[in-house]
């Protein structure tokens, strides 16, 4: 295609400015939906607050967000600032669920276990329950990543440089290669991402490998553990914590 001969400078920085757009509120919503839904999990007050209201900023429409936010945070319209605010709300609103989900779905006679062996909260949380929560999230954060790099779009509209510049004006100048060449840069970023994310969850998801069998080292190391877990769990959830932290180290 000539256009994009003409112009491959261009789409690559634009696909650039794209692309901090769409990751960034992605690992600021996850810091801050991940303590939020640890809170809510479990907890009959907090959860409904904390899942209902989360999801009440789904409902929002995008381009309203980038108009209202620069009378909200004193910014110009056309700040990149504006974009990730809203996206990250956007992810908020998705990942609070997710992660109340996953936090929700652990097992709790592994949980028990945890804490007979000694685990602090502190440590049952990042050792234990974080990774067991993981494939869930990942899923919720697939969902959250692609949804993001198809509304940084919509910001083109008021003027904020990413691909989407490339839809707007090639409609105004009646370029096709243009906007198709805005479309397919989109859809290829959208399509690696997820595969990396994808490939992240089944490195950080180890553990379910090495633990699945009962010939596995890892679950064999656990059976030590076991009687000193009997209070709290059998000679399995302590195979299961050592799977777990055997697949952590490795990971």
């Amino acid at each position: 295609m000539n256009w994009l001969t003409n112009n491959w400078p261009t789409v690559l920085e634009l696909a650039g400015s794209h692309l901090v757009q769409s990751v960034i509120p992605v690992l600021v919503g996850l810091l801050i939906s991940v303590p939020l839904a640890r809170l809510a999990a479990g907890n009959r007050w907090l959860r409904p607050v904390f899942v209902t209201g989360s999801s009440l900023l789904y409902t929002i429409p995008s381009l309203t967000l980038f108009v209202v936010l620069p009378l909200v945070l004193g910014t110009q319209i056309t700040s990149v600032v504006n974009v990730v605010v809203a996206l990250t709300l956007y992810v908020i609103a998705i990942l609070v669920r997710s992660c109340v989900d996953a936090f929700e779905s652990l097992d709790r006679d592994v949980l028990q276990a945890a804490t007979a062996m000694g685990y602090k909260p502190a440590r049952r949380f990042f050792g234990v329950e974080l990774p067991l929560a993981v494939p869930v999230m990942i899923a919720g954060l697939r969902v959250a990543t692609v949804s993001n790099i198809s509304m940084v779009s919509v910001g083109a509209v008021i003027g904020i440089q990413s691909l989407g510049t490339l839809f707007t004006d090639g409609l105004r100048r009646s370029i096709v290669a243009e906007i198709v060449v805005g479309i397919v840069a989109t859809v290829l970023i959208a399509v690696v991402l997820d595969q990396l994310l994808r490939l992240l969850g089944h490195v950080l998801t180890r553990w379910q490998r090495t633990g699945a069998g009962g010939k596995n080292p890892a679950v064999r190391r656990g059976d030590g553990r076991g009687t000193r877990a009997h209070e709290g769990g059998s000679r399995d959830e302590a195979g299961s914590l050592a799977a777990v932290e055997s697949g952590g180290a490795t990971a």
